[in-house]
């Protein structure tokens, strides 16, 4: 009998730093294995990667082994919880990864999805702005979740990275969530004004994901090196990552059959 997808594969991205997204991307991560959803995270960020640094572990294996051929691609994954919840971390600046060529885009995803059965998620923390290596890891999953901030520069850079996605690798699928707001209506706001933007100029319509207030419980967890959800999670934050995660949770419900018949990952555009 053929083996059905079940995993639902999200790259978040931003299109400048400084939006949390990394942050995001873990603490959403520990949301959906709190709630029962087996999840891995690699992290994509191969110029500065700093999960590993966010949860003070020292892995002996990095997304670099993934690309040789003697490695066993379930050695790669770091428990971080137990067998639910799995980080493949990355190895900062590590040359032979920042220019992937086709070859080794292909063997990325042949190895990632064999480890991918017993997962209901994959999140690929991917660097910001539009590189290569960044377009590259953005068009291969099925959905893109794009980290803003309320402020004038990271919607114009949110603009920026969707246009580049949309226009260069064809890809669609874009789900705005905006961080560090003081209230919904702020994050209303600033998603209405680059949703806009994408319908006139795009003819692209984009989907309102969520948002996350701002909490000084986040900057206490970055520095204790733990994430927030775990650190504090009755925080205000906390509450609003899993409000995100249970609409991530009932996409996939929604999604199930496309997901079935859709790789988890997928070769995309020709990224030049």
């Amino acid at each position: 009998m053929e083996h059905k997808n079940r995993t639902l594969s999200l790259s978040i991205v931003s299109g400048k730093g400084g939006v949390g997204k990394t942050n995001l991307s873990l603490n959403i991560a520990y949301a959906l294995f709190n709630a029962a959803q087996n999840t891995l995270i690699v992290d994509c960020d191969l110029g500065l990667a700093n999960l590993d640094v966010m949860l003070d572990i020292s892995p002996d294996k990095t997304l670099n082994e993934i690309l040789d051929d003697d490695a066993l691609a379930h050695d790669i994954i770091y428990k971080l919880e137990n067998s639910g919840l799995g980080l493949i971390p990355a190895a900062s600046g590590v040359s032979d990864l920042l220019d992937l060529d086709e070859d080794q885009q292909m063997q990325i995803i042949q190895r990632l999805e064999s480890l991918l059965q017993k997962y209901h998620f994959l999140i690929l923390d991917v660097g910001a702005g539009i590189s290569r290596t960044v377009r590259t890891f953005s068009q291969m999953t099925h959905k893109r979740v794009v980290v803003i901030t309320p402020e004038p520069t990271s919607l114009t850079d949110g603009y920026a990275l969707i246009k580049v996605l949309y226009t260069r690798q064809k890809v669609k699928d874009f789900y705005i969530l905006v961080n560090m707001v003081e209230s919904e209506k702020e994050a209303r706001r600033g998603f209405e004004r680059i949703r806009a933007a994408c319908s006139k100029f795009l003819n692209l319509e984009v989907n309102y994901l969520g948002h996350v207030r701002n909490d000084p419980i986040v900057l206490d967890a970055v520095r204790k090196q733990r994430p927030v959800m775990q650190f504090a999670p009755r925080s205000t934050a906390s509450r609003d990552i899993m409000q995100v995660a249970d609409t991530l949770i009932q996409m996939r419900a929604e999604a199930r059959q496309y997901i079935a018949d859709t790789p988890p990952l997928q070769m995309g555009e020709p990224v030049t």
